[in-house]
């Protein structure tokens, strides 16, 4: 079989700084102890790299979204320390976790009553305190159909723990409620801002996702909370324009003299999105390299001339601290980091 040639993008991963930000979301859980929730690929930035760092630091309770999600991290955890968010909608799905030894977090009464009938076993169960996602309500918590459930984790979901407000302490109420309803061997409420609400909202288990990634999502993780991926791009191609000549789609930069430029391997099925574009910049060594134009699929191109010495097959960075980038963007923390595309994960 033939080699591939060097790739032209590439996702420096820095696993110290993934495994710094687990022991520093576990040390504010306080008495309680963090899990990770590695969905979506670990945020984008890949199971195989993000769990068995984390798991080296010291996370035991891994949470995805799908049961497709499942097998890439079973083969690096032991599979009772993986649990399944969206639950199982069919026999099918029941008889999948039961097989290979997950925990699926129920979240209706339907899911509740198709889990038992399937022989039960471990679970996790989700109660709705207040954000109206997945969840069983509060006013069926005397259900029968709960009774007798084997719950590992009793659970829910806060829905702005990001801010002050009033809704954190009524979610939290209601979940004191649930807890003093739903027997449990363990209780978890707080994602990543739900840690900096304080000891009373971490209960046994936090579950941070965000924030193991590098995410601020409050004021109280600035500082503490390390960048974990670093993406680089190669230049494809050098070239000099005119003035007076447009670059990229519908010509919206013209060059208002003589420019070298440079054509980057990188664009919107990287992650690196169209609202990334306007007065962005990639970076060399500290100089900034403004981008000229639209952001187009697999390219960029962006001005030179603050770096005269750059040449075809040199890589330039892509910056990458989450909060600054959102705020420059107008996109989410979270979706810089979820579309990542798979050519830089490769």
């Amino acid at each position: 079989m033939i080699d591939l040639p060097p790739p032209s993008l590439r996702l420096d991963f820095d696993s110290a700084a993934l495994a710094d930000n687990w022991r520093t979301l576990d040390r504010m859980s306080g008495a309680a102890s963090a899990g990770a929730a590695v969905k979506a690929d670990a945020y984008g930035i890949g199971v195989a790299r993000a769990v068995p760092a984390l798991s080296a630091a010291g996370a035991r309770d891994f949470y995805v979204a799908h049961w497709s999600e499942v097998p890439a991290l079973a083969a690096l955890v032991p599979p009772e320390q993986v649990a399944v968010l969206h639950g199982p909608m069919t026999g099918a799905d029941c008889a999948f976790a039961r097989v290979c030894g997950v925990r699926p977090v129920l979240n209706s009464l339907d899911q509740a009553a198709r889990w038992k009938a399937g022989g039960g076993g471990p679970c996790d169960l989700m109660v709705d305190t207040g954000i109206n996602r997945l969840g069983v309500p509060m006013d069926a918590l005397g259900d029968p159909v709960l009774a007798g459930l084997e719950i590992d984790t009793l659970m829910s979901h806060l829905a702005s723990a990001d801010e002050d407000s009033a809704l954190n302490d009524r979610q939290l109420a209601r979940f004191a409620q649930a807890c003093a309803a739903i027997p449990a061997r363990r209780r978890s409420l707080a994602n990543s801002a739900g840690i900096a609400l304080g000891a009373d909202f971490a209960f046994d288990v936090t579950r941070p996702g965000l924030a193991l990634y590098g995410g601020v999502p409050r004021a109280e993780f600035a500082g503490a909370i390390r960048q974990v991926v670093h993406p680089k791009a190669a230049i494809m191609q050098v070239r000099r324009i005119a003035g007076g000549e447009g670059v990229g789609y519908n010509a919206t930069f013209i060059a208002p003299s003589a420019m070298r430029v440079g054509v980057v391997s990188l664009g919107y099925a990287d992650g690196f999105l169209r609202a990334r574009g306007p007065n962005h910049a990639l970076m060399h060594e500290g100089a900034r390299l403004p981008l000229l134009g639209k952001v187009s699929m697999d390219m960029v191109v962006v001005d030179l001339a603050a770096s005269p010495s750059l040449g075809e097959g040199d890589w330039v960075d892509v910056p990458f601290d989450l909060p600054a980038e959102a705020d420059r963007s107008g996109l989410s923390q979270y979706e810089l980091l979820t579309t990542l595309g798979m050519r830089l994960r490769a």
